[in-house]
């Protein structure tokens, strides 16, 4: 192979038809090893495989003693090879056992070899074994010889993913590569879903890895990389995007790297070496992704990423495949694995298939996440390499209680989650027998149970549940799920279905929450430092206030002839409301001067989620119809805490002293000024948040749909004046513990609830 330009052509042909031998995994291996060996003039070549353990086993060697193989094993971290698979970069040296990570087995007899050159054998970025070769004379390796051996390390990766080796392991001790996993993320949606995967953007599967001409793949390649150029040349020049944003932007980097010499001149190295062209993409891809694994630094990740996407694109224009997921092929229980994706995106799978959902990024707050709770779908966050870990078709369980996602998992796991799913079932039946009875709890306290909302799919929950009506409609999904600003009446058509669908009951309309996080790809987004801080829901409105008025126009007419409940988000001052409310008056008498029917009553009320307003109570209940406690903006406000960021969003608990002291004094100030108060947010959600809300006084409280059964079954079994005689008086303690929460479940144990 030294020097030899035919050489690793020659090695790749020899090994297609080695692969095609009808002979036993441990044959096919051991002639894989004497060819490599030969072609690279090499004394030794090994294999070594990843168990499931974490350690490596040597699987085949020429050169080194026979009876070490399956006999030797090392850990990620010990010797030479186990450098090399820890770090997934190859490691090239004269002189092996110099070097201080050298690591003497004395049982395989490679004392006598100085040289040694070894490459991961990578598959999707994640480390499948170690390719070595050695030699006694002490010599540094080529590079064409280094590029060869990561090549031919391509085609045992395929080998050792297909599961062609598992018949060779010992129990507990079978490949790393298509073994049962359990990974740990975020909730972001509960329930329990078992399913097979669906890729949200399918890896290319490539059959033919080794090339027949490569003058000719070459020429493929470069056909491939210009007809890229040209999709996304037309993609950033396309009108919609001519005003910038962060759809553009992304495009942009797209069109940047694919005129990268260093990652095309890469490619074209690994083509050159007898690969296909789509085999020569996903080799360096493999590299990209075992880098981003391994730093570090966001925004290396941030652009390995968009390398890692950019390869996508070029392998399915080498294999003319759509970009776009094909939905008509999904299994029955569907288990969709993505990197991330929006929620206009979720609502394009067919939801009688659709029973979970992984995510490689996105958090309980991001726009997805919400969708999925609304549709009831169990969802995990912040899976790492997700997509790189299963393959489509894989059997896999997630887990939306606990955050863990089991990926191919053993029958005894997938048992006992059968019977989870069972007892969630009978569960279900017995929350669903209580739909019609009133949430009275035992010493004749009323509480209000609504639901959360923000699309048309939402509406039968409030039949399902048999909540009092609709505490907190998002109008902003229907912006954000939507290709382009809907008009003032495809909103009003939303808002009548939505108050047609609820009849009687009432429902809460919360204005446009758009900006900061909640980016709609057809406006322009603004770089803010701080967006959950910045311009964005009441201040955008009072800023664009055609945007804001077009929409309380739409409100407004869809509530003809009934009442409006209109409440404004994250209000800072008592004048930001007085200005709100100015607007909602300009749009009655607009349309009471063209004619049209108005509502019979309009509730005029604000959001309370940023903490200034705790100390303008008095001045804004004079003003409002009603409040809405924001739990969750209010909690990241109040303790300065990001709750999209994970090593900060868990340090507080919501049942903390601070908090249920200022939620205390928003009742007693709401009773004060006979004004109703209703919270909305993950706290009422919990039965243990709601537990603690009762006893505070709350008599609304607005959740998901899916915590609707379990909140009311505890509520209907407690003693509220019992609740407060306990707990009240542990808030004018002295802080000492600051959380209450374990006060809370000894009470709840006492008294027989279940959380």
């Amino acid at each position: 192979m030294r020097g030899a330009l035919g050489g690793p052509r020659v090695l790749l042909r020899r090994l297609r038809e080695v692969m095609a031998e009808p002979v036993s995994a441990q044959d096919r291996l051991d002639k894989v090893v004497v060819l490599i060996a030969a072609n690279m003039v090499a004394e030794v070549c090994s294999v070594y495989v990843l168990r499931v353990d974490g350690t490596l086993e040597l699987y085949a060697t020429e050169g080194l003693k026979r009876e070490a193989v399956h006999q030797t094993v090392l850990r990620t971290h010990e010797g030479l090879v186990g450098l090399v698979a820890s770090e997934a970069n190859p490691i090239n040296l004269s002189d092996a056992q110099a070097h201080p990570a050298f690591s003497y087995r004395p049982e395989t007899g490679e004392e006598i070899y100085h040289s040694f050159l070894g490459v991961p054998i990578l598959r999707a970025g994640n480390t499948l074994g170690v390719l070595v070769v050695q030699n006694r004379a002490r010599r540094t390796y080529t590079e064409e010889e280094e590029e060869a051996l990561q090549t031919t390390a391509m085609v045992l990766a395929e080998m050792i993913a297909s599961g062609e080796l598992s018949s060779l392991a010992r129990p507990g001790a079978e490949p790393a590569a298509r073994h049962a996993m359990q990974v740990s993320g975020t909730s972001l949606a509960d329930g329990i879903a078992l399913g097979h995967v669906v890729l949200h953007e399918p890896r290319v599967v490539i059959t033919n890895v080794i090339a027949d001409d490569v003058q000719r793949e070459l020429k493929r390649l470069d056909a491939a990389i210009a007809t890229l150029r040209a999709d996304l040349d037309r993609l950033v020049e396309h009108r919609d995007l001519a005003d910038g944003g962060e759809h553009r932007d992304v495009l942009e980097t797209y069109r940047m790297f694919s005129y990268d010499q260093g990652w095309l001149h890469r490619i074209r190295e690994a083509v050159g070496t007898g690969l296909t062209a789509e085999a020569g993409v996903e080799r360096v891809q493999s590299d990209t992704r075992a880098r981003m694994l391994r730093a570090s630094d966001p925004y290396l990740r941030e652009r390995l990423h968009d390398l890692d996407d950019l390869a996508n694109r070029l392998m399915r224009v080498l294999m003319g495949q759509d970009h776009a997921p094909r939905r008509d092929q999904m299994p029955e229980n569907a288990i969709v694995v993505a990197r991330s994706m929006g929620p206009a995106a979720l609502l394009d799978y067919d939801r009688k298939r659709l029973r979970g959902l992984v995510l490689e990024e996105g958090g309980p707050t991001s726009h997805v996440s919400i969708v999925a709770r609304a549709l009831g779908i169990p969802t995990v966050g912040e899976i790492e390499n997700a997509t790189g870990l299963v393959e489509a078709g894989d059997a896999i369980i997630v887990d939306g209680s606990t955050g863990d996602v089991h990926m191919r998992p053993p029958s005894d796991i997938e048992a006992a989650y059968g019977e989870r799913v069972k007892l969630r079932a009978r569960r279900q039946a017995q929350y669903r027998a209580l739909r019609d009875r009133p949430c009275v709890t035992k010493d004749g306290c009323a509480v209000a149970l609504m639901i959360n909302a923000g699309l048309t799919i939402d509406l039968p929950h409030i039949e399902e549940t048999g909540a009092a009506g609709v505490g907190l409609f998002r109008t902003e999904l229907q912006f954000m799920v939507a290709d382009a600003l809907p008009r003032t009446n495809e909103q009003y058509s939303l808002y009548r279905a939505v108050l047609d669908a609820a009849g009687k009951k009432p429902v809460t309309f919360r204005t446009l929450d758009i900006g900061g996080d909640k980016v709609l790809p057809y406006m322009r987004n603004i770089d803010e430092e701080n967006p959950a801080l910045g311009w964005r829901a009441i201040r955008l409105g009072l800023d664009r206030p055609g945007l804001l008025r077009s929409q309380v126009r739409a409100l407004l007419r869809a509530a003809g002839g009934r009442e409006l409940r209109l409440m404004f988000p994250m209000v800072a001052v008592v004048e930001e409301f007085d200005k709100a409310k100015e607007l909602v008056e300009l749009e009655l008498t607009h349309l009471r001067r063209h004619g049209h029917m108005l509502p019979e009553r309009v509730h005029v009320g604000t959001m309370l989620e940023v903490p200034s307003l705790l100390f303008q109570l008095d001045e804004l209940l004079e003003r409002v119809d009603f409040l809405s406690v924001g739990s969750n903006d209010l909690m990241q406000f109040l303790y300065a805490a990001d709750r999209g960021n994970t090593r900060v969003s868990d340090r507080f608990d919501p049942l903390s002293t601070p908090v249920l002291r200022a939620l205390k004094d928003v009742i007693d100030k709401a009773k004060k000024h006979n004004k109703p108060v209703a919270l909305c947010g993950e706290l009422a959600s919990q039965p243990i948040g709601a537990l603690a809300l009762a006893i505070l006084g709350f008599r609304q409280m607005s959740l998901s749909p899916s915590a609707v059964g379990p909140v009311k079954a505890m509520l209907l079994e407690l003693d509220c004046r019992k609740g407060e005689k306990e707990i009240l008086p542990l808030l004018e303690q002295p802080i000492g513990s600051v959380s209450i929460r374990h006060k809370l479940e000894s009470f709840a144990a006492a008294e027989g609830l279940q959380l």
